[in-house]
């Protein structure tokens, strides 16, 4: 296969897991990161070239990528680090992906758009879990009702765990409230605004509530769907708990605060191990309904979030060094199709 694979933030634990299953797969990567011993010894165990270089150094990261035909970017919370990684792959002509799921990500990246086309590259955030399945589920619902002006998406995940990165970046946005997409509009809501019931496909339905994935700006690209709310199952106790803990909310958004919380996570697990992530799952379930009351409902089950991930960045990156890829601001659906989820086993899709 022609093409150059740079994971950036290769040895945090997603990074990791793309360089281990790699590695299985016989796929050439070159690992970066900003930590040089850390990049040597895991470039030892994986058998693969490292360079290092930090993403806040603009000459050392177009540096790293300057002969890269795509990144695999790694190294969060993406919040701080999109942006000047996407200006590095425009200065270079290089492919960006990147396993995020903040909406705010989406949206700058979207902004970037004109900018892509003209460097002939692809800005195409979210190669795992967020926004592959539910991506790929959204683009489904629309090819079943197209008259569709309403979206709903809701995730449950069945065991496993998190990282350290995606609790950093939970914990950095904890504070914020949620985000909703109402009339082609972004707009900010409370905490756990809305609840409901869904069932995911066992007969029991589970308690719901609103989270500001990034479906919210990925979905809409995919589909044009103006109204859009994304859902993740949460005990009613819990929701009940951050409802009344709104006003208390902007405290866990004070420095002092953050970083205590941050330590506390670097503390415990990396995350997942290999048996937690053998033995969960992730359920999705999708509704979409028209103006004149058609209503299309269809569940997805997809196997455990951070495996999902690695495996789906990697076959993604793949396809761009095989040249099939479209620039400008992307979704996984908008280039690879709404089936894209289908090809990982033990992933199913049902309509109801």
């Amino acid at each position: 296969m022609a093409g150059k694979i740079l994971v950036y933030g290769s040895y945090g634990y997603t990074g990791d897991l793309i360089a281990r299953f790699a590695k299985e797969d016989g796929v050439d990567i070159v690992l970066s990161g900003r930590n040089t011993e850390r990049l040597r010894a895991q470039a030892e165990r994986y058998g693969c070239d490292f360079v290092p270089a930090d993403v806040s150094n603009p000459d050392s990261i177009r540096s790293a990528l300057r002969d890269v035909d795509v990144v695999s970017h790694c190294a969060g919370p993406f919040a701080h680090t999109y942006e000047a990684m996407a200006q590095a792959c425009l200065d270079t002509g290089t492919h960006y992906t990147d396993i995020t799921g903040e909406a705010e990500v989406y949206e700058g990246l979207w902004a970037m758009d004109a900018e892509a086309k003209r460097a002939g590259i692809m800005l195409l955030p979210g190669t795992g879990f967020d926004v592959v399945p539910s991506d790929c589920l959204a683009a489904h619902l629309k090819s079943r009702c197209p008259e569709a002006t309403h979206l709903e998406l809701a995730f449950r995940g069945r065991v496993g765990g998190v990282s350290h990165g995606t609790a950093k970046t939970m914990a950095q946005n904890v504070h914020r409230g949620g985000t909703i997409r109402r009339d082609g509009r972004l707009e900010q809501v409370p905490t756990a605004w809305n609840t409901r019931m869904i069932d995911f496909g066992d007969g029991r339905p589970a308690h719901c509530m609103t989270i500001p994935w990034g479906d919210v700006v990925t979905a809409y690209r995919s589909t044009g769907i103006p109204n859009i709310l994304v859902y993740t199952g949460v005990p009613q106790k819990a929701a009940r708990t951050l409802r009344l803990a709104r006003p208390l909310l902007p405290l866990l958004g004070m420095g002092p605060i953050q970083n205590m919380i941050k330590k506390r996570i670097e503390a415990g697990p990396a995350g997942p191990d290999d048996e937690a992530r053998a033995t969960a799952h992730n359920e999705l379930w999708g509704e979409a309904r028209a103006a004149d009351g058609q209503t299309a409902v269809s569940r997805m089950r997809t196997p455990e979030g951070y495996t999902l991930t690695a495996r789906m960045s990697l076959i993604i990156a793949q396809e761009i060094c095989k040249g099939r890829y479209m620039p400008g601001f992307q979704t996984p659906s908008t280039t690879y199709g709404k089936d894209l989820i289908l090809q990982l086993p033990h992933t199913e899709r049902i309509d109801a």
